[in-house]
């Protein structure tokens, strides 16, 4: 038993680590304008011109999905590390939630390039308040 809480404790720990570090420049305008005309073309019918999601993004549709949440401060994705919304946009929500979750959340593996979904991200992230990057920086270990 005793082996089995380590065991979870560092994986844990590991896990957490994993995702301390930056990999956004929401400060790179070329980068940033880059990342927003591909988010007007891939993330925006879903998550909203401005940022602002779908409406009731906290309460599950009859499908058992839950609408998409606002990417800017009104919503959560401020609450993860670079690294896990990395893995998110690439792979699905799936990587973390298991392979069961419901979404309309597509993985972007082969439709954008690991650099398109940092531009993306980069455009979310620059248009947070300077206290909820600096917030989100810190949870990356910068």
């Amino acid at each position: 038993m005793k082996f089995a809480v380590l065991l979870l404790a560092l994986s844990l720990l590991s896990v957490g680590t994993a995702n301390a570090q930056t990999i956004l420049f929401p400060d790179d305008l070329r980068i940033v304008k880059q990342g927003k005309a591909l988010y007007d073309l891939h993330c925006a019918a879903c998550h909203g011109a401005n940022l602002e999601g779908q409406p009731n993004w906290k309460q599950r549709r009859a499908d058992g999905k839950l609408p998409a949440p606002p990417q800017d401060e009104s919503g959560h994705t401020w609450h993860h590390p670079e690294l896990q919304l990395f893995d998110i946009t690439k792979y699905g929500p799936q990587k973390f939630a298991g392979p069961n979750y419901k979404t309309d959340m597509p993985a972007f593996d082969g439709i954008l390039t690991d650099d398109e979904i940092i531009a993306v991200l980069s455009y979310i992230k620059s248009t947070w308040s300077d206290e909820i990057r600096a917030h989100n920086t810190a949870m990356c270990g910068g």
